[in-house]
C-alpha cells in the first residue's frame, strides 16, 4: 500500500506545472530618503532578493500617503524615469507607427530596451496621488462622467512610465493592453508595462518580514486551505454578479488544483465564529472596514498565504490595523494582497480568478500576476507584496520527496493536496481513506486524521468518522483546527444520538477556547440539550451566601 501511495503522490503532484525563479537582477528599489525606515526596507529586500546596489534608489518624498499630482512628477515619476535612462537600465527609441484614414504616421518614443521588469516601492514610499482639480484634458468626450477622475494608485501610474513620452492621458483608467496574457514575457517595458508592487502595511516591522515571509514559502511551498466568500448574488445582477462569477472561478480553480477549499455563499461575510484554520488563500467581498475572523486578535495565516478583500477603498490607507482591509490582512500575518485607494468601480477591479490562475496553474510571479488580472492601468489598484514571489515554483513531487527524506512535517499537506486531487479526478473514496489509513504521516498529523475522518462521513460510516475527529483533537491540531473539529464533532454525536458525549464536548470546546466568538451559540446550544431545573437559577441568586 506504501507503493501504491506514492502512485498516488507523482500521479496528482505532476498535474501542477513550475517555472524557475526570477531575478533581483531584473529589480530596482525605490525608497522615501527622508525616512530611515524606508531605506532600511530597501537594503533589506534588495539584500534578500540580490538586488544590485545600483538599482537601489532614494528619492525626495513626502513623508504622507497622499502627494499631489506635480509632487508625483517632479519627485518621482520624471526622476524615476531619467535615473533609468542615465543607468542603461532602460534605453527610450522611436517607432514609426502607421495611421488609418489618410493621416502621416506618427513617431512615437517607448522604451525600446530594457535591463528590468519590477519596480519594488518601499515602505514610506506615498500611496496614492490627490486629485488634481486644475488637470483638464480635451478630448475625453466618450469617457463615462463618473471615470473622469485623476487621483490614482502611485503602483497603478508607475505601470505605465515606459510610455512616458506618449501621450497618456491622465484622467479615467487606461486599458491595460496585458490584461489576461499567458506569456509573462509580454509583461516587459518594451511592451509599455513596468511591474510595480510595494513592500508596505502600517509598519516597518510588518514590511520587512514579506520578503521573509515570500522566500519561506517559495522554499517550502505555499500550503493551507482555501477561503472564497461571495454575496449571493443573482446571475441577473448585471452591476454586481461580475465580483461573485470572479471569486467563484477562483474558488473552482483552487478546489481543482487539490486546495482544502471552503466557499462561503451567504450574503454577509464570514462570521467572527467561522473557524478560519490554516489560511493560505483568501478572496472576499463587500465590507468597509475588517470583520468576522480577521477582525480577531489572531488569523492562522500560512507563510506566503494570499490575502484579499474587494472593496472600493480597501487601500486607503496601508498605516491601519483595524481600517479597511489592506493594513488589517497585513498586520495579521498576510504575505501579500491587493486593494484600491479610490473608488474604482467592479469592472476595473483586479480579477481574481485570472491572477490566481496565473499564480498557481501559470507559475507566474506575485508581480506578473497580479497586473496581468487588472483590467486598466492609471486607476485606484495598489499591490502588496514581494513582486518576485512565486509561491508555485519548486516541482511539486521533487517537494514532496524531500519532505519525506527529510521528516518535514509539511508533507500533511502535500498529502492532503493528494487526495483532494483524488477526489477531483473521482478516485474512489474508499481508495483515498485507506491510502490515509496506511502512510505514516497520518500517526501524528491533525491535517490528516480530520480529512480521513470526512472521508468515512463521505461513505457513510459515521462511527468512524467520529472516532477519527476524536483522534485529531489529541494530535495538536492549530487553535482553530481544533474550534472547527469540536464543531463538527458535536453535530456528529448529536446525528448518532449520543447526546451525553456531544455535551461533554461542547463543554470542552469551551474551557479549550475561552475566546472563541461564537460562545454564545456554544452556550444556546447547551441551555437546550442540558436544561436546568425551573427555577435553579433565581432561587440561587436569591439566597443568602455564607462567608
Amino acid at each position: 500500500m506504501k507503493k501504491s501511495g506514492m502512485k498516488f503522490t507523482v500521479l496528482f503532484l505532476a498535474l501542477v506545472p513550475w517555472l524557475a525563479h526570477a531575478g533581483g537582477d531584473e529589480v530596482v528599489v525605490i525608497y522615501n530618503t527622508r525616512l530611515t525606515g524606508s531605506k532600511l526596507v530597501a537594503e533589506h529586500y534588495a539584500q534578500m532578493r540580490q538586488v544590485p546596489e545600483a538599482q537601489i534608489y532614494g528619492f525626495d518624498l513626502p513623508t504622507t500617503e497622499e502627494i499631489s499630482r506635480a509632487e508625483f512628477r517632479d519627485q518621482l515619476q520624471f526622476p524615476l524615469a531619467s535615473r533609468l535612462a542615465v543607468d542603461n537600465l532602460w534605453r527610450f527609441g522611436s517607432v514609426t507607427n502607421t495611421t488609418t484614414n489618410g493621416q502621416p504616421p506618427r513617431v512615437d518614443h517607448p522604451v525600446v530596451a530594457s535591463k528590468i521588469r519590477y519596480a519594488v516601492l518601499c515602505w514610506g514610499v506615498p500611496l496614492k496621488i490627490a486629485a488634481d482639480p486644475n488637470l483638464n484634458e480635451p478630448g475625453r468626450e466618450n469617457t463615462r462622467p463618473e471615470l473622469l477622475r485623476n487621483e490614482a494608485a502611485v503602483d497603478s501610474e508607475l505601470t505605465w512610465l515606459p510610455l512616458l513620452k506618449l501621450n497618456v492621458p491622465l484622467s479615467g483608467p487606461l486599458p491595460n493592453w496585458t490584461y489576461g496574457v499567458t506569456n509573462p514575457a509580454l509583461l516587459h517595458p518594451t511592451n509599455g508595462i513596468l511591474l510595480v508592487a510595494r513592500l508596505d502595511g502600517p509598519g516597518v516591522d510588518i514590511a520587512l518580514k514579506l520578503v521573509d515571509k515570500a522566500l519561506a514559502a517559495e522554499r517550502d511551498g505555499l500550503w493551507g486551505r482555501a477561503y472564497f466568500d461571495i454575496r449571493g448574488l443573482a446571475r441577473g445582477d448585471t452591476n454586481y454578479f461580475l465580483g461573485d462569477e470572479w471569486i467563484l472561478q477562483a474558488g473552482e480553480l483552487c478546489r481543482q488544483l487539490g486546495f482544502e477549499t471552503i466557499v462561503d455563499k451567504n450574503a454577509a461575510t464570514f462570521p467572527a465564529g467561522f473557524p478560519l484554520s490554516q489560511v493560505a488563500l483568501y478572496a472576499g467581498w463587500y465590507d468597509e472596514n475588517v470583520s468576522g475572523p480577521f477582525a480577531l486578535p489572531k488569523v492562522e495565516f500560512m507563510p506566503g498565504a494570499f490575502a484579499y478583500h474587494l472593496f472600493s477603498y480597501s487601500a486607503a490607507t496601508l498605516r491601519t490595523t483595524n481600517r479597511f482591509w489592506a493594513g488589517p490582512l497585513l498586520a495579521k500575518g498576510a504575505t501579500c494582497t491587493m486593494g484600491c485607494v479610490n473608488e474604482p468601480y467592479l469592472s476595473c477591479t483586479p480579477n481574481v480568478a485570472a491572477f490566481l490562475m496565473r499564480l498557481t496553474v501559470g507559475g507566474f510571479t506575485f508581480g506578473e500576476a497580479a497586473w496581468a488580472a487588472q483590467p486598466v492601468l492609471s486607476w485606484q489598484t495598489t499591490v502588496i507584496g514581494d513582486p518576485l514571489y512565486r509561491p508555485f515554483g519548486r516541482e511539486p513531487s521533487a517537494l514532496h520527496a524531500e519532505f519525506a527524506r527529510t521528516h518535514n512535517p509539511l508533507i500533511e499537506w502535500s498529502y492532503l493536496r493528494v487526495v483532494n486531487l483524488g477526489l477531483v479526478h473521482d478516485t474512489p473514496v474508499a481508495q483515498l481513506a485507506a491510502l490515509l489509513e496506511t502512510i505514516p504521516a497520518t500517526t501524528n498529523s491533525a491535517v490528516l486524521t480530520e480529512k480521513l475522518a470526512d472521508l468515512f462521513e463521505m461513505q457513510g460510516k459515521p462511527d468512524l468518522a467520529i472516532g477519527a475527529y476524536q483522534r485529531a483533537l489529541k494530535l495538536n491540531p492549530s487553535p482553530e483546527q481544533r474550534i472547527r473539529i469540536r464543531l463538527t464533532l458535536g453535530d456528529k454525536l448529536l446525528g448518532e444520538n449520543r447526546k451525553a458525549d456531544a455535551i461533554d464536548n461542547y463543554k470542552q470546546l469551551l474551557k479549550e477556547s475561552p475566546d472563541y466568538p461564537g460562545t454564545p451559540a456554544i452556550e444556546a446550544k447547551l441551555d437546550v440539550l442540558e436544561p436546568k431545573p425551573t427555577g435553579t437559577n433565581s432561587a440561587a441568586k436569591n439566597e443568602p451566601q455564607n462567608k
